[in-house]
C-alpha cells in the first residue's frame, strides 16, 4: 500500500473541517470549501489558502518563505497565496494555513451557512 502523498494528507485534513466537502469547479481543480465559498485549493505542487485579510497580511508568507509562497492569481490581492508543498515550508505551517483559511472564510460566511462548531 503505498503512502498518500503531501496534499492527499492536506486535503484530508481540509476535508476533517465541520461543514467542509470537496468541490472540482473546473477541470482539473480540487477545491475545499465550507457552505458556498472556498476555503483552500489543492493541487499536487501547493495550496492555495487565504493567508490574511489582505495583500499586506499575505505578503508575511513570501518575505518567510520567498519562493515556496506566492500571491495567488486573480484572488491574491484579497490575501490569497499558493504555498508550495514540498519546498521550505514546514508541513505543521501548511496544517496551519488551511486551518487559518477555513476559519476566516467561515467568519465571513452569513450564521445561516456556518457549520456547527466541531
Amino acid at each position: 500500500m503505498t503512502e498518500p502523498t503531501a496534499s492527499m494528507r492536506l486535503l484530508a485534513h481540509a476535508l476533517a473541517k465541520p461543514g467542509a466537502w470537496v468541490d472540482h469547479p473546473w477541470e482539473g481543480d480540487t477545491v475545499a470549501k465550507v457552505g458556498p465559498k472556498i476555503f483552500a485549493f489543492v493541487d499536487e505542487d501547493g495550496i492555495g489558502v487565504k493567508c490574511g485579510r489582505g495583500r499586506a497580511d499575505a505578503d508575511e508568507w513570501l518575505d518567510r518563505f520567498p519562493g515556496d509562497a506566492t500571491a495567488m492569481a486573480y484572488v491574491g490581492r484579497y490575501g490569497w497565496n499558493t504555498l508550495r508543498v514540498d519546498g521550505a515550508i514546514p508541513f505543521d505551517d501548511l496544517l496551519d494555513a488551511i486551518d487559518g483559511s477555513y476559519e476566516a472564510v467561515v467568519s465571513r460566511l452569513p450564521r445561516s451557512q456556518q457549520p456547527p462548531a466541531g
